[in-house]
């Protein structure tokens, strides 16, 4: 990343990484095998044939609580609809939720999905109990409730609860609400699109809010909320068996943000990016990536590859075991390197929710080398239209002020005074800079009147290439105006008139030993636009 940062570092505004998704499932170790099911039927309870319709009884229990839980609180519930986007269709429910400022359950959605449950069925044979049945995990398709909810810490989550034993829950959440949350009651200014800070007051408030995201918080209020929402057991349940969760990771998103200035340079870079990640991301190379090393049986694909999400949106992979590395760019300024796991052990990790700071450290080395390997890739020139750029007009309401053309003598010349050192001090107003024109370039005040002059202070002021020193009358050129005013005045007197005068009025006699660098550049380039007209002819 110390790459990345010294190519870019005066292009970008401000860098953060943290985690974006994470999904968390939970199960309760006790009743996830059928002797724990035994035991609590016929131990705890007192139930002798654990039938269908015992099983079944706990399923229709919760969903007569679910169906009173919307009703009382008048919560809109409705069946999840094919093909449509579960978090989109209840956003404007989460909108209004946050601007009234509340937290709690906003929406439930129900869907038929496959899940464990478990199975009972009469032995083939006759045996001594007649209470005797055999309970077997299986995979079926049951009711799902997805609690869509609004977290004081954590902020948007949701919960799917299988509404069959074992009653396993999984979380959904995202790193970019919490660190929202946290600022907001830091009172930390930012600006926010979707999982995108885009801008923000204090960059390290940022940066240390995505870093105090942790097991025990995430763990405090997911078993906060599973108490409210979950399947219900009574104090009798509770004391005769644990019933506490167990927490695992199942799918971790790790991201590092890059936001930019401008727009200009990250589709340049994230265009060469594409093209050079397609034909350099090779097995060597995904695999040092990520910190793995090749061998002959190794699990999983190694491939990389560029999809289109949409026009114009493209998203750069690469796949390795259940691993992926992508990057993309997001509301013209904002570039995203994200790695993401399926499964952690391929990383050699625990997928245990205890686990959460050692998979930070892990995917956040993997990110920032591939920081380091797209460094390597756009250490080049891009191309940057500055001359196309100011030469367009600037719209401030209603008004337009027009470009900087290159060819424009009075700009050039007014670029040629104000680049004198006196300027830079405490600035020069109107009159001496109208003065210094007048007696640098032997003009009669009729032919460069104080008004044009005006207007084209205008004109740079518009750009941003000048300023004024405080609240006085008096300018000098800005940083960028000191770059601009270089390129346009060496370009015009360096590059742009001897190539002319070579091509159309004469042509430098070649001598023995050219007196500069740039005579033996202009030499050069000279015999290469010749070759260039001679070929056009041919």
């Amino acid at each position: 990343m110390e790459d990345f940062a010294r190519l870019f570092g005066g292009l970008l505004a401000f860098v953060y990484h943290c985690f974006d998704r994470i999904v968390i499932r939970s199960h309760l170790p006790l009743l996830t095998r059928p002797e724990n099911i035994v035991h609590f039927f016929r131990d705890v309870h007192g139930i002798g044939p654990i039938t269908k319709e015992v099983l079944r009884q706990r399923t229709t229990e919760y969903h007569q609580w679910v169906e009173a839980f919307a009703r009382n609180r008048k919560l809109p519930m409705e069946w999840a609809e094919k093909g449509v986007r579960k978090e989109d269709y209840v956003r404007p429910w989460l909108q209004r939720t946050d601007r009234q400022g509340r937290c709690g359950v906003y929406f439930i959605l129900k869907s038929m999905e496959v899940g464990t449950s478990f199975r009972s069925a009469m032995p083939k044979y006759p045996t001594a109990d007649p209470n005797y049945r055999i309970l077997s995990r299986q995979r079926s398709r049951f009711t799902h409730y997805y609690f869509y909810i609004r977290d004081p810490v954590l902020g948007p989550i949701a919960l799917c609860v299988g509404s069959f034993l074992p009653f396993s829950i999984t979380y959904y959440l995202n790193g970019h609400h919490f660190i929202e949350q946290q600022l907001r009651s830091a009172g930390v200014k930012f600006r926010k699109n979707d999982n995108a800070f885009l801008w923000v007051a204090d960059p390290q408030a940022l940066q240390a809010a995505a870093d105090r995201l942790n097991a025990k918080i995430i763990r405090t209020r997911l078993e906060y909320w599973s108490l409210v929402v979950g399947p219900k057991f009574s104090t009798k349940d509770r004391h005769a068996i644990n019933l506490s969760r167990y927490y695992s990771i199942q799918q971790v998103e790790y991201c590092r943000n890059l936001i930019f200035r401008r727009n200009f340079p990250i589709h340049k870079l994230f265009e060469r990016s594409c093209d050079l990640g397609l034909l350099r991301l090779c097995a060597d190379s995904i695999s040092q990536i990520f910190g793995w090393r090749l061998h002959k049986r190794w699990p999983g694909q190694l491939t990389s590859k560029l999809d289109q999400i949409q026009h114009g949106h493209h998203v750069l992979r690469a796949y390795a075991k259940n691993a992926v590395i992508r990057m993309y760019e997001k509301f013209s300024t904002f570039l995203r390197l994200e790695a993401l796991s399926n499964n952690l052990k391929d990383f050699g990790l625990k997928k245990g929710l205890d686990n959460l700071d050692q998979v930070r450290r892990t995917l956040a080395t993997v990110t920032d080398r591939f920081a380091a390997f797209e460094a390597r890739a756009l250490n080049v020139h891009v191309d940057f239209s500055l001359f196309q750029r100011l030469a367009l007009p600037i719209a401030a309401g209603a008004r337009k002020t027009p470009g900087i053309k290159i060819h424009d003598t009075r700009m050039l010349r007014l670029m040629e005074v104000l680049l004198h050192t006196g300027t830079k001090v405490l600035g020069w107003r109107t009159a001496d800079i109208h003065q210094a024109i007048l007696s640098s370039f032997s003009l009669a005040p009729a032919n460069y009147t104080l008004t044009q002059l005006r207007y084209d202070l205008r004109k740079l002021k518009a750009h941003g290439l000048l300023e004024r020193d405080g609240r006085r009358y008096a300018y000098r050129l800005t940083d960028k105006g000191t770059r601009a005013a270089l390129l346009f005045v060496l370009f015009h007197q360096r590059v742009c008139g001897p190539l002319a005068n070579s091509l159309f009025h004469r042509r430098p006699t070649q001598p023995a030993t050219p007196l500069s660098k740039i005579e033996a550049a202009y030499h050069k380039a000279d015999r290469s636009i010749d070759q260039v007209i001679q070929l056009l002819a041919a």
